[in-house]
């Protein structure tokens, strides 16, 4: 039995995370449950799975929720309750699915106290990567990929070491504008864009797979968790979103990880890992698939990628910079005060302007993360 955090409950990932312990009710127990802003779903989760300690963003709504529950569950809310959760002396792995920069002080406190985490909140590492990493080998605790193309890395490399890849290829679908003609990205809006065409995902990652940001800061992120240079690490196009991803390694076999896209069976072998449990969820047909194709991604309409691998190669700040731009410029896109193409365009701007820190503190990197929304307003 793992007994397991949910942190971001509500959200897309959380809901496939529910899936997965109900298809497991032998294997996961859900001892704690956060949401940001769903009081009404996080009361009905909780009513069902019956967890040690739930956490709510508002502590108006967590008086309410308390109310109703009764003392059968405790309720806390905002930042401190979602550092009493990632440290519940229960739990045996935190999944932190909180969308943004708000995952990572949980996700520090986890592996302080002890816990493995599974991280599908891609920020955490972009921002702190090698505070975490170090982290997590001082505590002698695992950080496991949630994201599908970083658990198919980790399922392909099966604890080879870094030297012995060449390459980690990330698939990327292309976004629903793998063929759209640039000068048409003007008239871009939001609704066209929120369209995936391979997963349905939460606001800000669809958005963020439309520019194609999401692939740059999994490149970020691929680099920390498996220890290689970004410089080794690679995307190309596959719009079938079939191969999650592959290794190259240095005698040129290549070995890559398939499945029909669905986030149950990455975040399935994140909890249970390092055992491979039954499950009928996921169903591959390759005879009805028909065929796999591969592009390589137009570096010209799509600048994120160019953007991210830039941010890797200097690291520090930088990459903190690029998070954070990003999200206020997605955030502006959303609200109509921008264009689709000033997302990266914006981006681009802050990074030009800031001055890295290598091997910065926590508070270094929370501080260029606050720079960098700042500068991106402006």
């Amino acid at each position: 039995m793992k007994n397991v955090v949910l942190l971001g409950s509500t959200g897309s990932i959380g809901a496939s995370t529910i899936k997965v312990a109900e298809d497991l009710p032998d294997r996961i127990r859900l001892v704690g449950l956060a949401a940001g802003s769903n009081a009404e779903l996080l009361a009905k989760q909780t009513l069902k799975h019956r967890p040690e300690a739930i956490s709510i963003g508002d502590p108006a709504r967590a008086v309410e929720i308390q109310a109703s529950l009764g003392a059968t569950t405790r309720v806390y809310a905002g930042n401190d309750g979602l550092l009493k959760l990632a440290t519940l002396p229960a739990a045996d792995i935190v999944l932190i699915a909180i969308v943004g920069t708000a995952g990572l002080q949980p996700a520090l406190a986890a592996i302080r106290a002890g816990k493995d985490i599974a991280v599908a909140s891609k920020e955490i590492l972009v921002m702190a990567g090698e505070t975490v990493m170090n982290e997590a080998r001082k505590y002698g605790v695992r950080v496991l990929a949630v994201d599908s193309e970083h658990s198919a890395i980790f399922q392909c490399l099966d604890g080879k070491p870094a030297s012995s890849v060449r390459k980690l290829w990330l698939t990327a679908s292309g976004g629903p504008f793998r063929q759209t003609p640039k000068e048409d990205f003007p008239n871009i809006t939001v609704e066209r864009a929120l369209k995936h065409p391979s997963w349905v995902m939460g606001r800000k990652i669809t958005i963020d797979s439309a520019t194609l940001f999401n692939k740059g800061l999994e490149m970020i992120e691929a680099r920390w968790l498996f220890d290689v240079e970004i410089g080794r690490v690679q995307v190309v196009i596959h719009p079938q979103s079939v191969v999650h991803s592959m290794v190259e390694f240095v005698d040129g076999s290549i070995i890559a990880q398939l499945s029909t896209p669905d986030m149950c069976l990455p975040i399935q072998y994140a909890l249970m890992y390092p055992e491979r449990v039954r499950s009928d969820r996921v169903q591959t047909d390759f005879a009805k698939l028909g065929s796999l194709t591969f592009e390589e991604p137009d570096l010209d309409r799509f600048p994120s990628l160019n953007l991210a691998r830039r941010a890797g190669e200097v690291g520090g700040t930088m990459p903190a910079v690029l998070n954070a731009a990003n999200e206020a410029a997605v955030k502006a896109f959303c609200n109509g005060t921008i264009g689709f193409e000033l997302i990266s365009r914006t981006v681009a701007g802050v990074m030009e302007r800031h001055q890295p820190v290598a091997h910065p503190s926590l508070d270094q990197i929370l501080s260029a993360d606050a720079w960098a929304r700042a500068a991106a307003m402006r």
